[in-house]
């Protein structure tokens, strides 16, 4: 409870004193910000390159071309929100890794409401990092060795357990190790683990720092394309202000658009809120960003969550994923 209690007053300080102002723009939306039941929205975001559809809605100005004003928090774990958003402490998260989220909807810490994907798993956008002299060279290497990775029994074991399953290896007798993302190249260099499982923009930022190389690819089959991060907020939230809701989703789907048809849309954001230099932005391996919400591809992450036993059964994606009702 104190922990909660904690992170649900860190996120209101940090409203106060970082928040983003979405800025003014064209007004092509067929919302236009008419009639929204609320017109502020905040929104928790990591420094992944998973949510950037929502800086590059800002860059463009579709928030305010929906009447919307979007204050950003930023954060570096999605869970870390969590409490805030089922208090009502902020209203959306953006990247949130599916797996924490679909399991608190389970547990009932929150009912779970998907107003858009964020990111598909492309071949090495995700990737099992050693040092240079490492004699790790492939998943069989990784047995009795420590991998640090973001979340413990999250999205990254989840996907790299079904990938050293194709490779016949057996994922228990590999040592997890949680470690943030921003901490895991000073990890790996000290040696406090045999390899990090990071994620861009680290992972580019990591090769060209410490000269790490690829041990492992992670999104390679059977996850290639697997859901793995999405803008969520709750039933309520969703319920009580549908139309802000649609808004939002509206915004977000026409960044992802533009995220997906041009990446220096990506690369020009990157910079800002992921503090990386130009030069890595532009040769980050990127996500798929999903333009539209699909049961059938979200179903595949909560297929593979019920094989590694973190859900019980597949959940009703259909009442889930949110759909405007005009």
């Amino acid at each position: 409870m104190r922990q909660s209690l904690r992170l649900s007053a860190l996120v209101s300080a940090v409203t106060l004193a970082v928040s983003v102002v979405a800025g003014c723009g064209d007004s092509d939306s067929s919302g236009g910000g008419k009639g929204l039941e609320e017109t502020t929205v905040k929104v928790a975001s990591l420094p992944l390159v998973d949510g950037a559809a929502l800086y590059v809605a800002q860059k463009a100005k579709l928030f305010e071309a929906e009447g919307l004003d979007v204050k950003v928090i930023p954060v570096q774990q999605s869970i870390q929100a969590l409490p805030a958003l089922a208090k009502g402490g902020v209203d959306v998260i953006a990247g949130a890794n599916y797996v924490s989220f679909l399991q608190a909807n389970e547990k009932g810490a929150l009912k779970l409401s998907i107003l858009a994907e964020g990111a598909q798993l492309t071949s090495n956008m995700m990737n099992v990092l050693v040092m240079p002299d490492s004699k790790i060279k492939s998943p069989k290497d990784l047995e009795g060795k420590k991998i640090a990775v973001n979340i413990l029994n999250n999205i990254q074991t989840v996907t790299l357990n079904a990938i050293l399953k194709a490779n016949n290896v057996d994922p228990t007798k590999v040592e997890y190790v949680q470690v943030p993302f921003p901490q895991m190249a000073t990890a790996l260099q000290k040696k406090q683990v045999d390899a990090i499982h990071t994620v861009e923009p680290f992972l580019s930022d990591t090769e060209k720092k410490l000269g790490a190389r690829v041990a492992v690819d992670g999104g390679s089959e059977p996850v290639t394309g697997l859901p793995i991060s999405g803008y969520v907020t709750t039933q309520e939230f969703a319920k009580k202000k549908p139309k802000t809701a649609a808004a939002f989703q509206r915004a977000i789907i026409k960044a992802q658009k533009l995220a997906s048809q041009d990446r220096k849309r990506v690369e020009e954001v990157l910079p800002g809120y992921a503090k990386i230099d130009a030069q890595v932005a532009s040769v980050i391996t990127l996500p798929d960003f999903p333009t539209s919400l699909s049961v059938t591809r979200m179903q595949r992450i909560g297929d593979l969550m019920q094989q590694e036993g973190l859900l019980k059964q597949q959940p009703d994606m259909k009442a889930i994923l949110f759909q405007p009702t005009s």
